[in-house]
Parts: C-alpha cells; sequence; structure tokens
C-alpha cells in the first residue's frame, strides 16, 4: 500500500475526510489566488510575503493569523515528503481551479517522484447544476475519490504552464489557449473564460461580478444588505467567492447605492448597469491585480470575448 497525502481546498472538506476515515493524512491549502498579485513560484519567501501584503491590505489579515492558518499548514506540507501518492481535492469553480494550478506548479518542481490524482466535484447529475464538496454526501465522496482522476505528466506540465501565465503580466496570453479538453481538467477552460471577464468591460468600465451584483440589486430587490449578499452568493455562476470577498466588491460599489436598507441604487448606478456611462474612472485601482496583471491595464471586449491592453 503506497503513503497517501491529500491536498484539499478548505477546512469544511478536511473536517469531512478526517470523520470519513480516509487513509493517509491531510493538508489543508487555505489561500484565495484568485485575488491579487501572484508570482509563479509558489513557496517562496517573495510568493508569500506578496500574498501577506495583499491579504494584509485588502482583508486585513493580520501576520499572526497568516502565519498560523496558512504558513504552518505549507509548512507541514513541505515536511511530508515520504507520500508517493499525492490525492488533491479542489472543485470546479475559478476560487478553487486557480489555487490547484498553484498547488500542481508546486508539486512539479517539490514532488517530482510523486503519482498526482485528482478529485474534482462539478457535474454530478443530468441537469446543469455543478455541485460543490459540501452538497455531496460521504458515499458519493468515496465514490469520487474511487473514480479520481490520475494525472499524467502532460497534465501536470500543462497545468504548470496555465499558472505561469495566469502570473503573467498580460492575460491576452491566456485568450488563446485552446487545448484545454486534451488534459484532465474538465473545468478549467470555463474558469479562464470567467477569469478574463473579471477585467473591466468596455461597456461600462465594472467587470463581469461587478455588473451582476448590480443587476441582482435591481432584478431581486434584496430587502437588506444581508439579503443581497446572499443573493449574490447563490447567482455568482462559476467564481465560487466566500462571503468576504462578496462583501468586499460590494463596498467597492457603495457610491452606486441609494440605500441598503432595501436595496437601491442611485440615478448613476442604474446609468452604469444600463451601459449609459462609465464608472471605469472612479473604481480604476492602481494596485489591483487580477494573477500577475494589473486588472485596470486592460479592458474586456464583451462582444468579442477579448482583451484589449490600454
Amino acid at each position: 500500500m503506497s503513503s497517501l497525502l491529500h491536498i484539499t481546498n478548505g477546512d469544511s472538506l478536511t473536517n469531512r475526510l478526517k470523520s470519513m476515515d480516509l487513509k493517509g493524512d491531510i493538508i489543508t491549502w487555505r489561500e484565495m489566488l484568485c485575488e491579487g498579485k501572484t508570482l509563479t513560484n509558489v513557496g517562496s519567501e517573495s510568493f508569500w510575503k506578496t500574498r501577506f501584503e495583499f491579504l494584509n491590505k485588502n482583508y486585513k489579515v493580520s501576520k499572526s493569523w497568516f502565519i498560523e492558518k496558512t504558513l504552518k499548514e505549507y509548512r507541514s506540507l513541505c515536511n511530508h515528503k515520504q507520500q508517493d501518492e499525492i490525492v488533491l481535492w479542489f472543485e470546479y469553480d475559478l476560487f478553487c481551479q486557480i489555487n490547484m494550478l498553484a498547488v500542481i506548479s508546486w508539486l512539479k518542481t517539490h514532488r517530482k517522484y510523486a503519482n498526482i490524482s485528482l478529485v474534482c466535484s462539478g457535474n454530478e447529475d443530468d441537469t446543469d447544476k455543478l455541485y460543490g464538496f459540501g452538497e455531496l454526501d460521504d458515499a458519493y465522496l468515496v465514490q469520487l475519490f474511487e473514480n479520481r482522476t490520475e494525472l499524467k505528466q502532460d497534465d501536470i506540465e500543462y497545468a504548470d504552464y496555465v499558472w505561469q501565465l495566469y502570473c503573467s503580466d498580460n492575460p491576452i496570453r491566456l485568450e488563446n489557449l485552446s487545448d484545454f479538453e486534451n488534459y484532465g481538467f474538465n473545468y478549467l477552460s470555463d474558469v479562464i473564460k470567467a477569469h478574463l471577464r473579471r477585467f473591466p468591460s468596455i461597456k461600462n468600465g465594472l467587470n463581469d461580478i461587478e455588473n451582476n451584483v448590480l443587476r441582482l440589486s435591481v432584478d431581486e430587490k434584496p430587502k437588506s444588505k444581508r439579503q443581497l449578499l446572499s443573493t449574490i452568493l447563490t447567482n455568482q455562476g462559476v467564481y465560487g467567492y466566500g462571503d468576504t470577498q462578496v462583501e468586499r466588491i460590494i463596498t467597492t460599489l457603495k457610491p452606486l447605492y441609494h440605500s441598503f436598507n432595501p436595496v437601491r441604487l442611485t440615478k448613476k448606478g442604474k446609468e452604469i448597469l444600463d451601459g449609459q456611462t462609465s464608472y471605469y474612472a472612479c473604481i480604476q485601482d492602481n494596485d489591483a491585480y487580477l494573477g500577475g496583471a494589473l486588472k485596470y491595464n486592460f479592458l474586456y471586449n464583451t462582444e468579442s470575448g477579448r482583451i484589449l491592453k490600454l
């Protein structure tokens, strides 16, 4: 029996796997690399320094929390050198898939000898619904584990390549990727398209997520900020953002709201949503990164689905 190491997408899954008595040790990957600046050399000192600066500035993450929750777990991963089989547990969404790419890139460098396999939830029945691990029962998780995808060397090289492109300063190179179906990542193509839609649109300077926040504010008429938050979390498609991330987006759009109790947009907010005017100059932030690219150095053309460099 080979020795096993599980790397999970978060604490709730880690706790479940522990209660399910699966063989092997479990490490939790506690990061959100879909936001803020990322460097290609995962796990290096400069990588963690860059990540801490982003999380501290934007999410008030303290140094002690970061060391305790993220770095300690990462060091534990570094100390697990004996396992010759590593199982990755990541879901279909952008949040998970970007973390997954980084972990595979790290494994490619530091665990050349290991067999790496992937348990990925998403399309689990005949409907269009995509499922997270939390929506599946234990027996189903065991089934996913038993049918996991073994990543070949080509898959690992490809994931590492996509990670390098994600961390580059030009997202246009990601746009030209077209051969996703040749590799063992069923959801990566949709995730990369969704990532590109996170750059501001030509139409009104807001990206796909920000436009969705305004649209849901009008269409769903939430009665409170809490209700708005919950509506966005349920209707965010493939992004997989958590509540703190969505709260941060709502805060950046606050000037476009007349009130949050009930939720009402200002006249300008409605005009921006309708594409009559642009919010680009007001929301532009010269320090906002998506991967290695400055968010406001590029525009997304919603009609052609292409990125333009400013």
